[in-house]
């Protein structure tokens, strides 16, 4: 299959294969959309019958409110169970079939996810009591092996009344084989303003202390601030070509707190890079026909658009004689 969706043959992929499936499971969907709104009206008719019935014995009105919410929430809840099971069937061919167009593998859950405690460890994450993960993409790009996988993530919050989870990050987490020997850490955060007076004496990301690294380009400064444990093999990861990508990545994104992090631990060396994009990779609605090509089309727009960032990211021929340095004669000349 072709690595990019310019050569990928979509109108084929569309006419052959996924839009006659699709009408294949129309009468199923339109099953499942009569079966949810009968649940939900039935619901409420007999939510607000029972309410309505306790009010007139007890005199509050307000019960009978009660009795219809209660009776649209468990109707819907019941009669959207064989919606979800269709979505999630149509969801998994979708995704699969636009992998596969792009030479990629996908999976709706990760086996594991990837580096997750390694975002989490150097701050790219905030902490979370409920977690959940999704959607994961896994290829070759530009020489570089990568993964891709969605995040969900909540802290548990509490009232006098009521304990509830709040969703404090939603997005897109990467992994890239990076193409060049990457030595020690650097992590690089959001701008946090007059904070970075306090940051500068240093961090502390579990047990590796940081330095703040300084650099030159006011407009990269403007929105992230770096922090490694070598200044000099800082530097030489953040090429300006690279923070010119990074900050288009953020352009692309719409300031979605783009934050990354290279690091040596894997061997070779890894990008890792969390992206607050909100919930990707999905199908749409269920109440419009299946076999609109236009899903298909917003799986591919945001598919493609964080491969063309990977690609952004790592492409060696922009990199130029920068990226060819020996990064251990290099180590070696410090010491």
């Amino acid at each position: 299959m072709a690595e990019d969706a310019g050569k990928a043959d979509w109108n084929t992929l569309w006419n052959d294969r996924l839009k006659p499936w699709l009408e294949g499971l129309e009468s199923e969907r339109r099953a499942a959309v009569r079966e949810r709104r009968l649940w939900t009206l039935g619901g409420a008719v007999l939510g607000l019958g029972a309410g309505a019935a306790v009010a007139a014995n007890t005199g509050e009105a307000v019960i009978a409110a009660f009795g219809l919410a209660g009776g649209l929430v468990a109707g819907l809840l019941i009669g959207n169970r064989r919606v979800h099971r269709l979505a999630k069937r149509v969801k998994s061919r979708l995704n699969t079939a636009v992998a596969e167009a792009l030479g990629l593998s996908y999976a709706g859950t990760p086996a594991e996810p990837a580096r997750f405690s390694t975002f989490r460890d150097y701050g790219l994450l905030p902490s979370s009591d409920r977690r959940a993960f999704e959607d994961h993409f896994s290829g070759h790009r530009e020489g570089c092996d990568f993964e891709l996988y969605e995040a969900h993530l909540e802290q548990k919050r509490r009232s006098d009344k009521r304990t509830y989870y709040v969703t404090v990050f939603r997005g897109v987490l990467i992994r890239i084989n990076f193409p060049r020997r990457v030595e020690g850490v650097t992590v690089i955060t959001r701008d946090r303003g007059w904070f970075n007076g306090l940051a500068a004496l240093g961090r502390s990301f579990g047990s590796n202390k940081l330095e703040r690294i300084g650099l030159v380009d006011p407009k990269f400064e403007r929105v992230f601030e770096v922090y490694g444990n070598d200044q000099v093999l800082a530097r030489y990861m953040l090429t300006p070509s690279f923070m010119e990508r990074l900050l288009a990545l953020e352009e692309s994104l719409h300031g979605k707190h783009v934050r990354a992090l290279f690091d040596a631990d894997s061997g070779q060396g890894e990008l890792l890079i969390a992206a607050e994009t909100g919930d990707f990779f999905e199908i749409g609605t269920m109440s419009r026909p299946l076999a609109d090509q236009s899903r298909v089309q917003a799986l591919v727009g945001e598919l493609t658009q964080v491969l063309g960032l990977i690609e952004l990211l790592v492409e060696p021929a922009k990199f130029g004689e920068h990226a060819a340095v020996d990064m251990s004669a290099m180590t070696d000349n410090q010491a």
